[in-house]
């Protein structure tokens, strides 16, 4: 059974930094496509960053060059790296994992999700 946990949300300032770390267990195929989306109250999902087994990572506009995903393979666990984070990010963020190496940013490419953890920024 593929379980994916995240961790490391919380509060935060404006203008502050926040690591979210998602440890995977139970996949086993050699191929994959996972990343980072988030939904905040009254908004439709939307992607945030993704990484395919190759390391090919996409972002979405509203957070380049302040997010950075990345993974450590040897722990089973993807990273998201948020600095200079702004009120408009405060979401649930989730942990989306997909057999398919396509990297997309549309939720529904993604048969496995987390339970998601909270991020909320104050002004």
């Amino acid at each position: 059974q593929v379980q994916l946990v995240e961790s490391g949300g919380g509060s935060v300032q404006a203008g502050g930094s926040r690591r979210l770390s998602c440890v995977v267990s139970g996949y086993t195929y050699s191929s994959y496509c996972m990343g980072w989306f988030r939904q905040a109250p009254e908004k439709e999902r939307e992607g945030v960053a993704v990484l395919d087994t190759t390391g090919s990572a996409r972002y979405a506009d509203f957070v380049k060059g302040r997010f950075t995903i990345s993974k450590d393979n040897a722990n089973n666990t993807l990273y998201l790296q948020m600095n200079s984070l702004e009120p408009e990010d405060t979401a649930m963020y989730y942990c989306v994992l997909d057999s398919s190496a396509i990297v997309t940013l549309a939720w529904y490419d993604y048969h496995y999700w987390g339970q998601g953890t909270q991020v909320t920024v104050s002004s």
